[in-house]
């Protein structure tokens, strides 16, 4: 009978002991800034380089087009008193035909760098989801709250920032 009692004994304080140990853990909660991280990255450089070029492509022929449009635009200002109605209305059909070419290019300009931004930038942001997923195994974080994220409004002071482990998990500094 002493050994039962003895058992129950101690496993009732085993329960308790596990009991008190879980409550007195400490759980980390870490914030990060996600477009500090990918501001960082050389990869984003790159991108911005890319799109900047491609940016300026889509300037210089929409300066182009538009120069050809006011240069139309003015001579038909300067001669069109003195046309025939036919060719007046012509030239006024071309230049309204210049301006939808030049209205669907700078939609179709606009398009083009959205997609190549998204293209370009999607994997960097999969890089460093990954490398915050890694982090907060590796670290033990409860959770890591994203500053970058509107939807924070409150990170307590005593959060630990885990920007620098996610960037030195990605080799950036």
């Amino acid at each position: 009978m002493k050994k039962f009692y003895l058992i129950a004994v101690l496993a009732i304080s085993l329960f308790f002991v596990e009991n008190i140990t879980a409550q007195t853990t400490v759980q980390q909660i870490a914030y990060i800034n996600s477009n500090e991280i990918l501001e960082a990255m050389p990869e984003k450089v790159r991108a911005s380089n890319k799109l900047i070029d491609l940016n300026n492509k889509y300037k210089e022929e929409l300066t182009v087009m538009q120069n050809d449009y006011n240069k139309k635009y003015s001579d038909f200002i300067s001669y069109q008193t003195s046309m025939a109605e036919n060719i007046r209305l012509r030239r006024m059909q071309e230049l309204y035909e210049l301006e939808r070419q030049i209205n669907d290019f700078m939609k179709v300009a606009q398009e083009d760098v959205s997609n190549q931004e998204k293209e370009l930038i999607d994997p960097m942001k999969q890089k460093v989801k990954d490398a915050i997923y890694k982090v907060g195994v590796e670290r033990g974080f409860v959770c890591i709250y994203d500053l970058a994220n509107p939807g924070i409004a409150f990170v307590t002071p005593d959060a630990t920032d885990a920007t620098p482990f996610v960037k030195q998990k990605l080799g950036i500094r």
